[in-house]
């Protein structure tokens, strides 16, 4: 078999199970089994794979249409124009929440922060990406599972920026030392409980600890809403990524509290409402 049938030949049963962008994930199975970049791809389409490169693309295919996502088997995942490391004890990083941390760095800049709390860190996407981004910064990263965070720390040192980055296992801020951050930052689970079952067999193979938001999907902000004054400095801020049809529960959650103002939402590249900023003051 060669590159490009191998190609047509994943692309088929993807196809017929309905997975999405089949050719894409055809295309990166069969660069990561060939251990060759993209264009290698194009320009040699015709030359023959082994039989065990062979067994071991079609074995991965079979594995993807059948809904177990493709960053488990590469363990590897763009986000913010850094790599990331991913398996099956993390959430994996999502195009949506690269809006969350570029909005978190413009307000970083803007106020001079200097410290950043992250909560529900998993792999560390946030995390890392503020502190490859923003100079004279020092972030907690925290989250309730020990392999999380270890998925996390590996992140952090392939990137380089570990010397910036405290890592802490907590139930939110049930473990964490009282200090008082500029920003608070989270993409906390925010799935209705009873709507896990009705995902996408992709997205179910995640940590249900990363998605489940409790009955209401709100459970997390309304924690982090009542704690977090506690842990901001003056003036601070919190940003969340919430889910596309959370924005009035969160807002409402926010205004009940009466500690905070100048709220406001963005919206991700769908035009979905995405992020959730306000201020303690």
């Amino acid at each position: 078999m060669t590159i490009k049938q191998a190609m047509i030949k994943g692309v088929t049963i993807l196809k017929l199970e309905k997975i999405s962008t089949p050719k894409l994930k055809a295309r990166l199975l069969l660069q990561y089994v060939l251990k060759k970049p993209r264009q290698y791809l194009i320009v040699y389409d015709n030359q023959k794979l082994t039989d065990k490169e062979e067994q071991e693309y079609l074995k991965y295919i079979e594995l993807v249409a059948q809904g177990e996502p493709i960053e488990h088997i590469t363990h590897q995942k763009e986000f913010m124009k850094l790599d990331f490391y991913v398996d099956e004890n993390v959430l994996i990083p999502r195009q949506d929440t690269e809006v969350l941390v570029e909005e978190v760095i413009k307000i970083a800049k803007n106020i001079r922060a200097k410290k950043i709390l992250d909560l529900c860190t998993g792999s560390g996407a946030i995390a890392v990406s503020l502190a490859k981004y923003l100079e004279n910064i020092q972030i907690t990263a925290l989250d309730i599972s020990r392999k999380a965070l270890d998925v996390a720390i590996a992140n952090a040192k392939n990137n380089h920026v570990q010397e910036k980055i405290t890592f802490v296992e907590s139930n939110l801020f049930q473990d964490l030392a009282q200090e008082k951050y500029d920003i608070i930052v989270s993409n906390p689970p925010y799935i209705r409980s009873e709507e896990i079952e009705k995902l996408d067999e992709e997205v179910k193979r995640e940590p249900k600890v990363a998605l489940d938001g409790g009955k209401d999907g709100v459970e997390f902000y309304r924690k982090i809403i009542d704690q977090g004054y506690q842990y901001l400095k003056y003036g601070g801020y919190i940003c969340f990524e919430i889910g596309y049809d959370q924005k009035e529960e969160v807002l409402q959650i926010i205004k009940d509290k009466k500690q905070y103002t100048e709220t406001y939402c963005k919206k991700d590249l769908y035009d979905n409402d995405r992020v959730v900023v306000t201020r303690l003051g």
